[in-house]
């Protein structure tokens, strides 16, 4: 029973380290200073999660002491060791929370501290796509720095998302490793306590995408266990706080795999001894069940997932492909088969390393496919992946798309040995990789000679410009079929997305074209084929067909969706949504904000707070989540008056989808510069001040009927 000890000892000295904690910020502060981690609409994530109270004081937050130290049961049961693990972490964040009231920037800097609610919604699509296929806790430092480098590249090579805590993060910054919640390698504190921020992860994915209920135990570690794979490596010599906040670990479904064998005793799939650090990474993802498709590339550098939010700085950079200031494309092109050579890489013009340090030049990236499944609609859906691709590569960053691109390659990777014949090499398995089905032969040229290139660009333009009128002819009215996708469901079971020409993908990252391109690749994956034969209101956009197909594939939890209302059963929300619209009733308008605006709205609500309300694949009348270009869509809320509902946007937002919002302004309703009309954080966070810019402006959503 030498291992249950250990986890109650840790337990006590966690729950002696919270009492401490709260009563030296209440003898500071007093009992009504308030507890917040700022960013966040689950007050204390854990706490509310797991005991469904919502702390937002001190004098609260001492009142929670009495209810999880009676978590903390010292019989010498299994379910009564990982309880105390639990109520451990409880502990753990009301430590994080009095460092928090005491200096709201305790953490920034060296340390991440807690991930805000838009950190974890970013992760929603990462996470359904299997491009995060899970978490690792790395605690304590591995026995030397070349094994800590090992792993967390190793890990982040397999795109799993690292957390780390205490004295590894001191090994990752002697070695220099770059880190940061882009790069999914997070140095959380270097306090064990720290753990309650990485729970706090998985317990706001368990209410955001799963709406798992607050205070629901048992569904928390269910929910926990099914959907979220993650896993814990912790070094010995372990420290039994360590040992506890284990326990609260393998509760939520966790294994723990560790090194230390001294007064640790397996438990099988639970608590693992791995010895050998060179093993850990194939042990841990073993005991997690997590399989990992790796396509090998003969490449210098690595390719990961992991590395698509890595920024290139100017003075790290070996050159630049600059569009803004050159002539510069990547364009997917559809070939017979006997005009492509598979796996031909060519490069026409000069290498990386012919050009001085620092340049900016011109390149042309051409892919040419052919197969007998191929279709040309194809073409921007797989063309866009390019920038994906090319984001993966460490030491690389790629913007924009079409002849706005802009690539940097850093200086380290040019010194490993990364040439312009490599990104060939990348797209080639990539591509053949992922649209196998489709994509029978694929040849890449790379050009970097300038007036070949511009001669190009003009065709690429011509290119372009075909597929822009072929999707501006895509109306809901003019295609046979919509597409479900149901790719987040592996985190939302109940949620269904109805993608159609005029409506995408609330996460923006599904078309109709990427829908139906997904159907071809994958005719038993997650977007179906939706016929619209039986239309109950076309105004409405209600279905028959709809509803059946929202009714098969919810598992009977929907009945209906009308696809362009927000009042009469709107479509629901996973909660990866780019944006959330609401009802703003002084106004008798519409409100939208975007995941990206951490501050408050004319309806009171911050981003975090309406999407509390918004996620989890249920309907919530007057609200819905959608995509930033659904905003300027003719179907925009079409039931009740369209875009002319919409009153407020930040700044931010308003800029972004401006041309389209007034191109559809003016098409509709003959209105010059409409966004103009539209109120942001600049001129109103309330609704008086919002109703007195709407009056100057002459809005016209003064002279519609009432919305409810």
């Amino acid at each position: 029973m030498g291992l249950f000890n250990r986890v109650f000892r840790g337990s006590d000295e966690m729950f002696a380290r919270a009492e401490a904690a709260v009563n030296t910020a209440l003898e500071k502060l007093g009992a009504d200073a308030p507890i917040t981690f700022g960013n966040t609409a689950y007050f204390l994530p854990c706490i509310y999660a797991y005991l469904g109270k919502k702390i937002t004081n001190l004098g609260e937050l001492k009142a929670v002491l009495e209810p999880i130290k009676a978590e903390m049961t010292h019989e010498q049961r299994t379910n009564d060791v990982f309880k105390s693990g639990i109520a451990t972490v409880l502990a753990a964040e009301v430590i994080e929370a009095c460092k928090y009231a005491l200096e709201p920037q305790t953490y920034g800097g060296r340390y991440h501290g807690h991930p805000t609610d838009a950190e974890v919604r970013e992760l929603g699509v990462p996470l359904v796509t299997r491009d995060i296929p899970g978490f690792v806790v790395l605690i304590d430092p591995a026995p030397t720095d070349e094994q800590a480098v090992a792993l967390i590249k190793g890990y982040q090579a397999r795109g799993i998302f690292v957390f780390l805590l205490k004295g590894i993060i001191e090994q990752a910054e002697r070695a220099g490793l770059k880190m940061g919640f882009p790069l999914r390698v997070v140095p959380i504190s270097d306090d064990i306590a720290g753990v309650a921020h990485i729970i706090s992860v998985v317990v706001r994915a368990a209410m955001i995408f799963g709406n798992i209920q607050p205070g629901d135990y048992a569904g928390m570690n269910k929910y926990a266990f099914e959907r979220i794979f993650a896993f814990v490596n912790a070094f010995g010599p372990l420290e039994d706080i360590t040992v506890a906040c284990g326990g609260g670990a393998i509760a939520m479904g966790f294994p723990v795999i560790t090194d230390d064998s001294d007064d640790v005793w397996p438990i099988p799939k639970s608590l693992i001894i791995q010895k050998n650090i060179d093993d850990l990474i194939e042990t841990s993802l073993e005991a997690r069940d997590i399989k990992i498709k790796i396509t090998q590339i003969d490449l210098p550098v690595a390719v990961s997932t992991a590395f698509e939010g890595e920024i290139i700085r100017k003075n790290d950079m070996q050159i630049e492909v600059d569009g803004s200031r050159k002539d510069c494309f990547e364009l997917v092109r559809t070939r017979d088969l006997t005009e492509v050579e598979d796996h031909k890489i060519e490069l026409v013009g000069k290498d990386i390393d012919e050009f001085e340090c620092g340049s900016k030049i011109s390149m042309a990236i051409i892919v040419d496919v052919a197969g007998k499944a191929m279709q040309s609609d194809f073409e921007p859906v797989i063309e866009r992946r390019i920038h994906n691709y090319v984001n993966q590569l460490e030491g690389v960053m790629h913007t924009g798309q079409r002849d706005l691109i802009r690539i940097r390659v850093s200086k380290e990777a040019f010194a490993q040995g990364f040439r312009f014949k490599h990104f060939g090499e990348l797209l080639y398995a990539k591509m053949k990789n992922d649209y196998d089905t489709v994509i029978d032969k694929c040849q890449v040229t790379i050009i970097t000679e300038p007036e070949q290139v511009k001669e190009l660009r003009a065709m690429a333009n011509e290119i372009y410009d075909a597929r822009d009128a072929r999707l501006r002819s895509l109306t809901d009215e003019n295609v046979d079929c919509f597409y479900t996708c149901i790719l987040c469901q592996s985190f939302s079971p109940s949620h269904v997305c109805i993608v159609t020409p005029e409506r995408l993908g609330l996460c923006g990252a599904v078309s109709w074209l990427d829908a139906k391109a997904t159907n071809e690749l994958q005719p038993n994956g997650p977007c179906q084929v939706v016929t619209k034969n039986r239309v109950i209101d076309e105004n409405k956009g209600a279905y028959e067909d709809v509803n059946e197909a929202v009714f098969k594939y919810s598992h009977g939890a929907l009945e209906r969706v009308t696809l362009y209302s927000i009042m009469e059963d709107p479509m629901t929300s996973c909660g990866c949504f780019e944006c959330i619209c609401g009802v703003e009733p002084m106004s008798n308008g519409v409100i939208i904000v975007n995941r990206e605006y951490a501050g408050m709205t004319p309806l009171g609500m911050t981003f975090a707070e309406l999407a509390s309300m918004t996620g989890g694949g249920v309907q919530t009348p007057g609200f819905m989540g959608h995509g930033r270009h659904f905003i300027g869509s003719k179907k925009f809320m079409k039931a009740e008056g369209g875009i002319a509902r919409i009153v407020w946007m930040p700044k931010a937002l308003k800029d972004a989808v401006a041309e389209r919002v007034n191109a559809t302004a003016k098409e509709l309703y003959g209105i010059d510069n409409f966004i103009d009309m539209i109120a942001d954080e600049t001129v109103a966070e309330d609704p008086e001040a919002l109703m007195a810019f709407l009056a100057e402006k002459g809005h016209p959503v003064l002279e519609l009927e009432p919305i409810m």
